[in-house]
């Protein structure tokens, strides 16, 4: 390839990089960011296969990369970041009880994180507050039922409506005014 080509293809990427992370184009709605801490590397693995595998889901693995020890919120900071500045539309974290990476991610501006505890609770996430960042505990939820939340979480849209009014009043909380959000696309069934 010559240089010319490479300097091309270098400034297309370049370009397409600033639209996606300044939201006028929508990342690719089968990519998905996902992350573990060490409590939550072998359910990520297992989930990583089922959203390929299953889902024809793109994930963006954000680490962590083994069993060993690491600090959740470090994971957790990356996955949230992926979503708010537009890498992907979605992400999933994992940590030991689902509650500590979910109070870093809502840290990080135009993120809407909530711990997925049962059916229910994905549900309502995606329903009613239009969640951009599902939060998993490893000790708290089986590799299966994991897979079942994922699911649903993933294929429930938002409701809109009545919601769409208290979800814009959470999000003029975030001082920032970041507005990521989930895009319309319907994700799996």
């Amino acid at each position: 390839m010559t240089d010319r080509i490479q300097r091309i293809i270098e400034d297309v990427v370049t370009e397409v990089l600033k639209e996606v992370q300044s939201g006028s184009v929508a990342p690719p709605a089968r990519l998905i960011a996902i992350g573990s801490d060490h409590a939550g590397f072998q359910l990520k693995r297992s989930l990583i296969r089922f959203l390929t595998e299953e889902l024809e889901m793109e994930p963006l693995d954000c680490g962590t990369f083994s069993e060993e020890s690491v600090d959740y919120p470090d994971i957790a900071e990356k996955v949230a970041r992926s979503v708010s500045e537009g890498r992907c539309p979605r992400g999933i974290m994992i940590d030991g009880a689902g509650v500590g990476s979910t109070m870093v991610c809502n840290r990080i501006p135009g993120v809407l994180a909530a711990p997925g505890f049962d059916l229910f609770t994905v549900r309502n996430s995606r329903e009613h507050n239009d969640a951009n960042l599902l939060v998993l505990g490893s000790n708290v939820v089986s590799s299966g039922e994991a897979r079942r939340l994922v699911r649903v979480w993933l294929k429930t849209p938002f409701a809109g409506g009545r919601h769409a009014r208290r979800v814009e009043k959470i999000r003029k909380l975030d001082p920032k005014g970041n507005r990521a959000s989930t895009p319309p696309e319907t994700y799996p069934q």
